[in-house]
């Protein structure tokens, strides 16, 4: 097994790397207590090359295979990448391009919603992964040979599972069904949490107009603690203290102390005149500057009786075309086209093609559903 501990090491595998047209990439990393993860080992493999690069080795730089992540001459395998790509995106403030999401693949392939790695390499390759190292401590060192075998084993089976499941795509037309989902996986506002930008993270929906710039300058003082200090944002301070203070709006460390959600002595703390600064901040911020609230749909809900015929129609088109029916419409794209919204994801594309049409007719009477021994089919309507 290839153990990478040195820069020079890295930078000779990573030029192999390069000669392959694709490579699988895993990552195991730590962050149950800290706001950026801890990134532990990284695990890659392309045909005929494959190692483990520990990035906790003393001094190793991973300059190397970051640059190679953005080597567009060659696609990075990753399965359920989101997690992968932000720590890269962290470490190069890029993220790895281009990509193909295995996990994505297999929704387009029809194997269900969201389907695990396990599942899927047992399916398609008949292998049965062992599971007794999954919650290994990475960030521990030395780590055994079965730890090792088993994080290996992460990219080795990717790799195979990458060169069944792309021709698949390939025969039945769908790859670039795949590629248009990786954009978004692509995009850096999905890894990037500005501290001005925290309070989009609140449900802001029903705060009174009065809290909502003390609410803003709170989540943006708790990101930024959160960062600097590399603790969870919950271990600063919990979502539903950031309401109470916006609703209380303290003015004063005693008037601090009588919140119920702040610990008791923490109106005495260094970060109690941080809370007090983003307060006052936050209520002296222009009415017209405050983020826009987002407004009641002031239309009557949905159908329900429309809603579940979407359903039904959805369902019967993504088994007849093998394909998941989370990738082709969420149950609030089905709600919106139940309106009568003409600006949704399936009523574009291919999944127009496969659904979206097919759910405008039937709304306009156009089609019906029918049963036919046993399962539903489309008919027209004369």
């Amino acid at each position: 097994m290839r153990i990478i501990t040195t820069t020079d090491e890295l930078a000779a595998f990573s030029m192999e790397l390069a000669q392959r047209p694709f490579f699988a990439v895993d990552t195991e990393f730590m962050r149950e207590k800290t706001y950026w993860p801890i990134l532990c080992l990284i695990q890659a493999a392309g045909d005929g090359a494959e190692a483990i690069i520990d990035p906790l080795a003393d001094g190793i730089d991973l300059s190397p295979f970051l640059n190679l992540l953005n080597d567009t001459s060659t696609t990075k395998v990753f399965h359920a990448a989101r997690q992968d790509v932000e720590i890269f995106y962290h470490l190069s403030g890029k993220t790895p391009a281009p990509m193909f999401d295995t996990q994505i693949a297999a929704m387009a392939c029809g194997f269900g919603e969201q389907i695990g790695y396990e599942p899927l390499v047992r399916t398609l390759l008949g292998v049965s992964i062992d599971k007794a190292h999954r919650f290994t401590d990475w960030s521990r060192r030395p780590l055994s040979g079965a730890q090792l075998s088993y994080a290996l084993s992460d990219v080795t089976h990717l790799r195979d599972v990458y060169e069944i499941i792309k021709p698949r795509l390939e025969e039945s037309g769908r790859l670039s069904w795949v590629e248009s989902e990786m954009s978004a996986l692509t995009d850096p506002a999905l890894y990037s949490t500005p501290p001005e930008e925290a309070w989009r993270r609140l449900k802001l929906r029903g705060a009174r107009p009065g809290d909502i710039g003390p609410l803003k300058k709170l989540a943006e003082w708790r990101e930024r603690e959160a960062q600097e200090r590399n603790v969870p944002r919950g271990r600063v301070l919990k979502d539903d203290a950031l309401f109470e203070l916006a609703r209380a709006k303290p003015t004063s460390a005693s008037e601090l102390s009588q919140a119920r959600t702040i610990p008791q002595g923490f109106e005495r703390s260094r970060a109690a005149s941080g809370i007090l600064t983003a307060i006052a901040e936050g209520k002296a911020i222009p009415r017209g500057d405050l983020p826009k609230m987002e407004k009641r749909d002031q239309r009557n809900p949905a159908p329900p009786d429309v809603v579940e015929l979407l359903k039904v129609l959805l369902k019967r088109q993504s088994e007849k075309h093998d394909v998941a029916p989370r990738l082709i419409a969420t149950n609030a794209e089905l709600e919106a086209i139940a309106l009568g919204d003409k600006d949704v994801p399936a009523l574009d594309g291919w999944r127009r093609e496969i659904f979206g049409q097919f759910a405008e007719k039937m709304l306009t009477g156009e089609i019906a559903l029918t049963l036919n021994n046993g399962s539903i089919d489309l008919i027209e309507k004369s």
